[in-house]
């Protein structure tokens, strides 16, 4: 695999357009060494009637909004941030993408109080292929509960896309796959479900699909828009609330959801089957084609390539084209 720094193409800095490989910064940046700073990640996929930045505008208010939470002055506005997400694309030549907008101090000075620190925005882009196996997307993941709890709210700011948030996803992570698993689930700090390491997580039981309420967790997207299809196009009941471990065990289906992610069935957490009341598939069986899970992936690939009839609600809002 190319490393992300070898690679030709363009990056988008400050208004400016960089060649791939001298697109540098210094080493004493200062969120390298704090990580004060702010990122989006977006998706552009190519459909029947070209490629489409997906939930773009959303993505981007996301990314001003963690910026401003933050305290971080930024000098570009939606329009234009998203504008050079579009031609971002377009000068890389992709179809099918990953971009990844980010806000950061520079390297004038180091020190908790970041004063006179110039303020810079990147966007880079660059195909991001398959970011879990088909196996994966069909069979579901195993997890693990982690030991890292997520953020209190008043430790961070929850509703930000900080970049120094990813240190507790990390070691998250990093502990369940060295224990064998795929991914982890999150608790809270009094032992709720947050979230998996990167992605918001859902459960079915008895026809109604439940989400853990945004505290403690990231406000996704992707979690937005799967409410979205589950109420208007499969007709469910979507309840946002707290949940506890053992309700995730016991569910008829759970799946996690993120930009990157998408949709991914839960198979397993703890070691326990989830579904086996329901009469789920066994391990090493995909997930049944009519379940909740499989038809909400499905709904969300025709919803992002621009195939999924304007029926319910006029989706094609959520598409911007090159």
């Amino acid at each position: 695999m190319t490393p992300l720094y070898d690679r030709d193409g363009w990056i988008w800095l400050d208004g400016e357009w960089l060649p791939w490989r001298d697109a540098k910064t210094h080493l004493l940046t200062h969120t390298l060494h704090y990580g004060m700073g702010c990122f989006e990640g977006v998706r552009a996929y190519a459909g029947a009637h070209g490629t489409h930045l997906f939930r773009v505008a959303e993505h981007t208010r996301r990314l001003l909004d963690s910026a401003h939470a933050l305290d971080i002055p930024v000098a570009f506005d939606e329009e234009v941030l998203i504008e050079a997400q579009r031609q971002c694309l377009v000068r890389n030549e992709l179809r099918n993408a990953y971009l990844k907008p980010t806000v950061f101090f520079g390297a004038e000075g180091l020190g908790l109080r970041a004063k006179g620190l110039s303020v810079h925005v990147m966007i880079a882009a660059w195909d991001l292929g398959d970011y879990v196996s088909s196996e994966a997307a069909t069979l579901g993941l195993r997890a693990l509960t982690s030991s890292w709890a997520r953020h209190h709210v008043n430790i961070s700011l929850c509703r930000a896309k900080t970049n120094g948030h990813y240190v507790n996803s990390i070691l998250a992570l990093n502990t369940a796959v060295k224990a064998g698993f795929d991914e982890a689930i999150m608790l809270d700090p009094e032992g709720y479900v947050a979230e998996a390491s990167a992605a918001n997580v859902f459960l079915l039981r008895d026809g109604a699909l439940h989400t853990p309420e945004v505290t403690s967790c990231l406000q996704g997207i992707t979690r937005d828009s799967v409410i979205h299809l589950a109420r208007e196009v499969l007709g469910l009941e979507v309840r946002e609330r707290r949940i506890t471990r053992d309700e995730l065990y016991t569910a008829d289906e759970a799946f996690v959801t993120g930009t990157a992610a998408e949709i991914l069935p839960l198979r397993e957490l703890d070691g326990r089957h989830i579904g086996a009341r329901a009469g789920a598939p066994l391990p090493g069986q995909p997930i049944d084609v009519n379940s909740v899970t499989a038809q909400l992936q499905q709904l969300y690939r025709q919803v992002t390539r621009g195939e999924l009839e304007d029926g319910l609600a006029n989706y094609g809002v959520w598409l911007t084209s090159m």
